[in-house]
């Protein structure tokens, strides 16, 4: 659903903090750090997740799907495959 670099990368680019991201979502500021400090997709209970990842949407970040292209427009930072 979301990794934990998508959540830390969004957060840049909103120039937010994770209690910031924690109000937003309706979340508390444990969970925002604990999401963030894991290794691969965010693991937790859904609800949570997809209270977070609606924030984000809502703040006006799309989150990008492996292999997924962008619906969106404007400039957006994407990793490449590894070589």
């Amino acid at each position: 659903m979301i990794t934990a670099a998508q959540m830390r990368a969004a957060r840049a680019l909103l120039g937010i903090d994770q209690r910031r991201l924690a109000e937003l979502a309706g979340v508390s500021l444990p969970t925002i750090q604990r999401m963030e400090a894991s290794e691969g997709t965010v693991r937790g209970v859904v609800d949570t997740l997809t209270k977070v990842v609606g924030a984000l949407s809502a703040a006006g970040v799309e989150l990008i799907g492996e292999d997924q292209p962008s619906h969106g427009r404007g400039r957006g930072v994407r990793l490449k495959d590894p070589a």
